[in-house]
């Protein structure tokens, strides 16, 4: 099992922990993992990263869709592949309506079926096999219809593409996970318990039977983003990850339309996760996070004294060996933590 780490948003200052991605690269970090929502964007942080170490691979988690069009990411995606020695990873993501309609400024529309156009199209010209054609329900090259000049013609990079660049997709319903199983290299899980892996497995198995060609989790990266909170008092630990799992489950997205609402009941919490909705929607923050159970957020995260977590690691390295976790991606930057995460994992 690889470990990786995540640097997450910035502030209105980007800051890009170099000290510390130079420790973790030192320690055998696999990745670092860069983000974007609405202020700093992932690519610019990756190329930083890249450009300052020698080992450790970059990835984007994640670059939106919505944000630049397939051609553009496979560009991209390219040019960092070669200038870094093959150490870019590209990770996608729908990212949600509020931030594609109201940033972006286009259609949230289909985001499955935008996952897998997306991917082809960036397939089809790493593969640089000859000039991109692409009839889809959301893309078309060359593109026709009203505001075209006719003009435009299928083309083929200039520049020389690697066709193995790794493509991950963010995704945790069942039909994102089918789809991420078919046409991609691994999947994000926003989190995961590693005792429950048939929750995210059943659809995983969908899509790599779709997929067909032998695909399974010997070539597939299962990395879910891993919380961590270490502390001695393991009451304040607990509290201090309610905030974020409550807004996950009872802020992101309307009553009926929260993926993360209906992935936190098939994980086994469905009262509690319509509880946490309709307080967290009433403006009761507060009392929202009180109901966030203890026993999920153990579940999921990393929680309490460095012994603790120690012992809690175990159901990650059985995980591991099964190949249901190929990556932990860890969200924490705290050098103490990172060296434990190494000590007992690589």
């Amino acid at each position: 099992m690889k470990l990786g780490f995540l640097l997450g948003y910035s502030g209105k200052e980007v800051h890009i922990p170099m000290d510390l991605i130079k420790q973790a690269e030192a320690m055998g970090y696999d990745s670092v993992w860069t983000a974007e929502a609405y202020g700093n964007d992932a690519v610019t942080a990756a190329a930083w990263v890249l450009a300052q170490t020698s080992k450790i691979r970059v990835g984007t988690a994640i670059m939106q869709m919505p944000a630049r069009t397939p051609a553009m990411c496979a560009m991209t995606s390219m040019s960092l592949d070669q200038l870094s020695g093959g150490r870019f990873i590209v990770g996608l993501g729908a990212s949600g309506p509020q931030v594609v309609e109201g940033w972006h400024g286009v259609p949230y529309g289909k985001p499955v079926t935008r996952t897998r156009e997306y991917i082809q199209i960036m397939r089809k010209i790493m593969a640089r096999e000859g000039p991109v054609e692409f009839e889809g329900e959301i893309y078309q090259l060359p593109v026709k219809g009203p505001g075209t000049t006719g003009l435009g013609k299928p083309l083929k990079s200039i520049l020389q593409g690697n066709p193995d660049i790794p493509i991950y997709t963010a995704s945790i319903t069942p039909a994102g996970l089918r789809c991420a199983a078919e046409v991609a290299d691994g999947v994000f899980p926003v989190w995961m318990d590693p005792n429950k892996y048939d929750v995210l497995g059943e659809h995983l198995e969908a899509g790599f039977a779709k997929a067909g060609n032998g695909k399974s989790l010997e070539n597939f990266d299962v990395a879910p983003f891993v919380m961590v909170a270490m502390n001695d008092d393991l009451q304040a630990a607990f509290d201090s990850l309610r905030p974020w799992l409550a807004l996950y489950i009872g802020g992101m997205g309307a009553k009926g339309k929260n993926f993360y609402n209906d992935y936190a009941t098939r994980l086994g919490y469905g009262e509690a996760a319509e509880r946490i909705q309709e307080l967290y929607l009433s403006g009761k923050k507060a009392e929202a996070e009180a109901e966030v159970p203890d026993s999920l957020l153990d579940e999921v995260a990393l929680v309490g004294p460095a012994e603790r977590i120690r012992e809690r690691l175990a159901p990650w390295k059985e995980a591991g060996k099964r190949g249901e976790v190929g990556s932990m991606l860890l969200s924490v930057q705290n050098p103490i933590i990172l060296e434990l995460f190494a000590r007992e994992l690589l």
